[in-house]
């Protein structure tokens, strides 16, 4: 069994992202709501989708990368697109799902549900991704743990996004879903369970930097996508919407 190890700046890295994802992808999503069906509405769940799908893509691969494998890792570029298409696709169900038509609990939680599991989807192919001279197997209890926290992280996420109004409430509820995406993560992480198929001693080698390196382009790439959606959503005024989760 390889005991892991993680560097606390790049964990660090990741929850940042998760926050700064959440927040944008708040102030986009409260457009959904009173959006004009087609073009309007398209545009807007597209865009909220990406802020927060691809920012819990980025927080989860910058993670990855925060997790000293002890041996060389690379990643399966298809795998690696099937899993933010994943994430995206389904928080933009989610969105739509919750955010249009008359609002209730059934809904919410559908919609919660859906977007979950998007996430913890999203997240397990991306370990899936991973290709290295090792098995891996999950640790059943903590693998459901995941998903629970990814169903109810996304719930909250999507309760968060048609109910705050006020810039003050929304930042600080950017914080909270940082940490519940990022429970979500590590606790897959604690999950997975791995052992060495090859030679301890030849795979013996420094991948610090090429972590570090490879976090570097997905966090500044991340930020800068983020920012330019921040620019949309703070240019366009949303109308007044009253959601209330009853029946």
């Amino acid at each position: 069994m390889i005991e892991v190890e993680y560097n606390i700046i790049l964990v660090i890295v990741s929850y940042a992202i998760a926050v700064f994802g959440s927040y944008v992808g708040l102030n986009l999503a409260i457009r959904v709501p009173a959006a004009k069906p087609g073009k309007d509405l398209y545009f807007w769940v597209a865009l909220s989708a990406i802020a927060i799908g691809g920012a819990i893509w980025s927080m989860h691969y910058i993670g990855m990368m925060a997790v000293d494998m002890k041996m060389p890792v690379s990643y399966d570029i298809g795998l690696t697109i099937v899993s933010i298409l994943l994430a995206v696709l389904f928080v933009a169900a989610g969105i739509v799902i919750v955010g249009r038509g008359t609002p209730s609990m059934v809904k919410l939680l559908g919609g919660g549900v859906i977007a979950g599991l998007g996430v913890a989807a999203m997240h397990y192919t991306g370990m899936a991704s991973m290709e290295m001279e090792a098995t891996m197997s999950y640790n059943t209890t903590l693998l459901i743990a995941s998903i629970v926290i990814a169903i109810v992280a996304a719930t909250a996420a999507l309760w968060l996004a048609f109910n705050l109004r006020g810039g003050l409430q929304r930042f600080g509820s950017a914080f909270i879903m940082g940490i519940a995406v990022c429970g979500m993560h590590y606790t897959g992480m604690a999950a997975m369970e791995m052992t060495h198929t090859g030679d301890m001693m030849a795979m013996a080698s420094n991948t610090d930097s090429n972590a570090i390196n490879s976090s570097i382009i997905i966090f500044f790439g991340s930020v800068i996508t983020l920012s330019l959606l921040w620019v949309v959503a703070i240019q366009s005024v949303p109308q007044k919407t009253n959601l209330v989760f009853g029946e």
